[in-house]
């Protein structure tokens, strides 16, 4: 197990290595933004911004009216500046994921090939030993090696439309 440990975290390693800097960027960037202390700065910038332009300051002059353009300018920005940053993040996370989701094929499928030489192993064993399973060999087993087209269009078939 600790073997699969350090060769994941080796995976995980590399795939934070190889990141952009762009990437990098974003990913400080979305996990500043998602927590609690991000929404408080906002609640008092805003807010701080909202009492100094409605003269709520004694001897603060107003630097932005009603209706508020310059702020309505700096967070349509800062919004557009997020989205894009959150977007950078999740193409990064969807690209990993589906690294990862390749690999666990492949993992699946070598798996698969595995029993099935196994089970090829075990009927020769039973032949030559004379050992007849009840029902047969033939019940219910696969007759060769999966292939995985007849599983993905068997699966589209049964899976309802989106």
């Amino acid at each position: 197990m600790a073997r699969n440990v350090a060769t994941i975290a080796a995976l995980e390693a590399d795939t934070l290595a190889h990141r952009t800097r762009a990437e990098r960027l974003a990913a400080q960037v979305t996990r500043m933004a998602g927590t609690p202390w991000f929404v408080l700065l906002h609640v008092g910038w805003f807010g701080a911004w909202l009492l100094v332009s409605v003269n709520a300051v004694p001897g603060v002059p107003s630097f932005d009216p009603f209706p508020f353009s310059l702020l309505t300018l700096v967070v349509s920005l800062e919004a557009i500046f997020l989205a894009i940053f959150v977007l950078i993040s999740q193409n990064q996370m969807t690209r990993q994921a589906d690294r990862r989701a390749h690999l666990d094929l492949q993992i699946n499928l070598l798996a698969e090939q595995e029993s099935q030489r196994t089970v090829e192993l075990l009927r020769c064993i039973a032949v030559q030993l004379g050992v007849h399973p009840p029902g047969g060999f033939d019940e219910g087993e696969p007759e060769g090696p999966t292939d995985v087209r007849d599983v993905v269009t068997t699966l589209e078939r049964a899976l309802p439309p989106q």
